[in-house]
């Protein structure tokens, strides 16, 4: 099983790249990456980052892979940081997936229902472009607002089901606490525990999972439990043991049980 994941290199802070390729890899699968960007820290609570957009080396890079025969049986998409580069992942689908493979798209644009810096409305459109060629999305409840105009997560749903055959709205809270509002056949939601605060990371931390157990064959249902689970004690133990949360979740404290229950379930 090989795993190509399309994603931005924060250099201190885990959350995309750093974050996919160890989680993925612990997986069991094999795991590529096509950096889309190269930033010192994450933008998240850190002022004076640098940033270099690697447009360019991704075309390079892409041919050389194509010389090479390589191609993918799930490919999984996170930070773009322009409209061309999204423009240039809807090309790298249609090249590198294989026949019968997954394509997950986490929309990245924003959090607290706003935008991040550099992205806007005209940005969104395109990104729900990309998402019409995904099998899954996994956009938070800022961007599922973002992407459809509605705070109402069951709402949200539909209107993504009409783009998605499989959207999954993640942490979206509501006056009954949090859920994963998802579509599995039928518009479904999965309650969590809710911890309060902020996490840099643990977006990335879930999508990588997620894309994990896909890649070892669970259903949806059961990735999304398993996913969540691993999330929620990773971000407990963070909550208890990380005093500066821009650094990101101690997932890899709470690894080894994830790990240990995806090979139960990937055995059955």
């Amino acid at each position: 099983m090989r795993v190509l994941c399309i994603n931005d290199i924060s250099c201190v802070g885990k959350c995309s790249l750093t974050v996919a390729l160890p989680v993925l890899s612990a997986c069991g699968v094999t795991c590529d990456i096509l950096p889309t960007a190269l930033l010192s820290t994450h933008t998240g609570g850190f002022s004076g980052y640098t940033f270099l957009a690697l447009d360019e080396e991704m075309g390079r890079i892409c041919d050389h892979w194509e010389r090479l025969g390589l191609r993918y049986d799930l490919i999984y998409s996170g930070y773009l940081g322009s409209r061309t580069q999204i423009s240039f992942v809807k090309d790298v689908r249609r090249r590198f997936l294989k026949e019968g493979g997954t394509f997950v798209v986490d929309p990245v644009l924003g959090d607290n229902f706003t935008f991040y810096k550099g992205f806007d409305g005209a940005f969104a459109q395109e990104m729900l472009s990309l998402c019409a060629e995904a099998d899954y999305i996994l956009p938070n409840e800022t961007e599922s607002f973002l992407l459809t105009g509605t705070r109402d997560f069951s709402a949200a749903l539909r209107a993504l089901h009409g783009v998605c055959p499989h959207p999954v709205i993640t942490g979206a809270k509501t006056e009954d606490g949090y859920g994963i509002y998802y579509f599995d056949g039928a518009e479904k939601r999965m309650e969590i525990p809710c911890v309060e605060g902020s996490f840099h990371g643990a977006g990335d931390v879930f999508a990588s999972a997620f894309c994990g157990c896909l890649a070892r064959g669970l259903e949806m249902e059961r990735a999304l439990a398993l996913t969540a689970q691993f999330c929620y004690h990773a971000i407990l133990r963070t909550q208890k043991e990380v005093t500066d949360r821009r650094y990101g979740l101690n997932y890899e404290r709470e690894i080894y049980p994830f790990l240990t229950a995806l090979e139960a379930e990937a055995a059955k």
